[in-house]
């Protein structure tokens, strides 16, 4: 639905962050205290980062980014990776606004977490994204990667961002929950 200026509004039950899309196994906000495998996703229509994390849980790992332009292809890709490494939850980034608001790519974010979990059999979430290629980019500049290389590399390292910084927040909550 658009709204005022040609903005998309997203439906209700997108509105909160995170947002669960479909649960695989688990009920939505039940915090599992075992290890998970879990891969983040940062969303482009040329690549597509992605992030899987250790076997524990705790680190995430950039991988090399995928096509983004064969959508069918990627989803196969992404539904492979889940049945050959375990990954029980995927995180796709929701590109929100600096005010908060949603836009043309958030709803493509949703729809694109929509078909991933169908195709995959997975839970899907969509976690907010907003600055994490700015974090990506920062820290790529730190370790001496050259602007030529970063570029390459930027839509994985800033689906690692999203994907440390969810496992970082897990690990507090179940900190808390003790």
């Amino acid at each position: 639905m658009l709204g005022c200026g040609g903005q998309v509004k997203l439906p209700l039950r997108s509105m909160a962050s995170p947002l669960l899309v479909r649960s695989g196994r688990r009920a939505p906000g039940v915090i599992d205290r075992a290890p998970m495998r879990v891969a983040a996703i940062d969303l482009g229509a040329v690549r597509v980062g992605l992030a899987v994390a250790d076997e524990l849980g705790l680190l995430a790992h950039p991988r090399p980014s995928l096509p983004g332009k064969d959508r069918k292809a990627l989803l196969a890709q992404l539904a492979g990776l889940a049945r050959d490494e375990g990954i029980e939850r995927f995180l796709v980034g929701l590109p929100r606004r600096m005010d908060g608001s949603y836009g043309s790519a958030a709803r493509s974010a949703q729809r694109f977490a929509d078909e991933l979990a169908h195709a995959s059999g997975v839970a899907v979430e969509l976690v907010d994204e907003r600055l994490t290629t700015v974090q990506a980019g920062a820290r790529l500049r730190e370790a001496g990667v050259s602007a030529a290389r970063a570029r390459a590399r930027i839509d994985s390292a800033a689906a690692a961002v999203l994907l440390q910084s969810w496992l970082d927040g897990r690990a507090a909550r179940l900190e808390g929950a003790r």
